[in-house]
């Protein structure tokens, strides 16, 4: 049985650490989606493409020498630390919602699944579209005020100064965004256990997850 983690949840939710955590627990490989829609946004950006040309857009995507592991890479360039950036942020869910872009990248995440026989994948859409057979889909999620203190310790680190009011409005134009757009929309799959984060100590959560993963596969 290929075993498939499939975690999504909106930005600040803490689902890239609990990803990561879930993957060293298992001893899996970790992919992080959002990160390659972020590289995408970037390579739109520098080429001086209008985000709004989907066509433009998708090319670029077909187009990009792309890899995620620890260090995100695009042409060879370690974008790890530019695709964090507030250009890429404020464009990335308009150039992710182009359902071109999303289905070449759909395409590469399951190659990424297929290459090595499973692992930990997070992000918005992975268990509605990208893997519905999934082995266990969770949704974790956490309320706006925390995911945006979250967000704004985040930027702070990056050296980048926000009000922590600043990041909960664009958190919120984010969330509008991507749980409006046509083409997979962000939300919760039929079957995704449901974890909020807000109080909850991230090893916790990910234990939790473990065990649930541990319980079907065994």
């Amino acid at each position: 049985m290929t075993l498939i983690v499939a975690i999504d949840g909106p930005s600040g939710s803490g689902k890239s650490t609990v990803a990561r955590g879930v993957a060293r627990e298992l001893g899996l490989d970790v992919l992080d989606t959002g990160a390659m829609y972020r590289a995408v946004t970037l390579a739109v950006l520098k080429s001086g493409v209008d985000p709004a040309d989907a066509a433009e857009c998708a090319r670029i995507a077909n187009d990009a020498d792309l890899q995620v592991g620890a260090h995100v890479m695009l042409g060879g360039e370690d974008v790890t630390e530019a695709i964090r950036g507030p250009e890429v942020t404020s464009t990335v869910s308009q150039v992710s919602a182009h359902p071109e872009v999303r289905h070449e990248l759909v395409d590469r995440q399951r190659a990424w699944i297929d290459e090595r026989g499973g692992g930990v994948v997070e992000g918005r859409d992975i268990g509605t579209m990208v893997f519905p057979d999934a082995t266990i889909k969770v949704f974790v999620t956490a309320s706006d005020e925390e995911r945006a203190r979250r967000r704004q310790r985040d930027e702070v680190a990056a050296e980048r100064a926000v009000d922590v009011d600043s990041v909960k409005e664009d958190l919120a134009r984010r969330d509008r965004a991507d749980s409006s757009r046509e083409a997979s929309p962000l939300r919760a799959a039929d079957d995704a256990v449901i974890m909020d984060t807000t109080d909850r100590d991230v090893d916790d959560t990910v234990q939790d997850i473990v065990e649930r993963v541990r319980a079907v596969s065994d």
